[in-house]
């Protein structure tokens, strides 16, 4: 249940920042906030990361509805066996949960982080992303660190006779 909560407050937490990008950064379009590093800038983006698959508002709906289900489906294989396993799927999907938002009430996902650093620039992006690429990062360095766990014990564990 603490899970569901905190997962909606990160959605929350998306859905108020995004608000306040519409309605206080859209009419200005950009804002520096740390000259030559960091800006926020009002961005529409109708794809997915760094716009891939711009315009495919149906396919990218279903994407996140079908990563939904099998997240929640197989939670406990996923994630039961992790450390910080609650905080991992908290991020994930929250960031899934925000981002399908916007993209059914306005076919884009808003954005409004805009980092760049001596000529390079990334692509601007919200709350949910952040969200989003903190728990798969999460995901996979807790993963890594439960097989390499496991793969110890299997080591010290002896073989059993046939």
């Amino acid at each position: 249940m603490r899970v569901a909560l905190i997962t909606v407050m990160l959605v929350a937490l998306d859905q108020a920042t995004k608000y306040l990008a519409v309605t206080r950064l859209k009419p200005m379009g950009s804002v520096v906030v740390i000259n030559g590093f960091f800006n926020l800038s009002y961005v529409e983006n109708s794809g997915a990361a760094w716009g891939i698959l711009a315009g495919r508002q149906y396919l990218l709906i279903s994407f996140s509805i079908v990563t939904l289900i099998f997240l929640i489906w197989h939670r406990k294989h996923l994630f039961e066996h992790l450390w910080l396993s609650p905080f991992t799927m908290i991020l994930i999907l929250g960031g899934v949960i925000g981002n399908l938002i916007d993209r059914v009430l306005h076919s884009y996902v808003i954005d409004f982080l805009d980092f760049h650093w001596r000529g390079a620039h990334f692509p601007a992006f919200n709350v949910a992303d952040a969200a989003i690429c903190c728990g798969v990062f999460l995901f996979v360095l807790t993963q890594w660190h439960h097989d390499l766990r496991k793969g110890k014990s299997d080591v010290n564990t002896p073989a059993q006779p046939q």
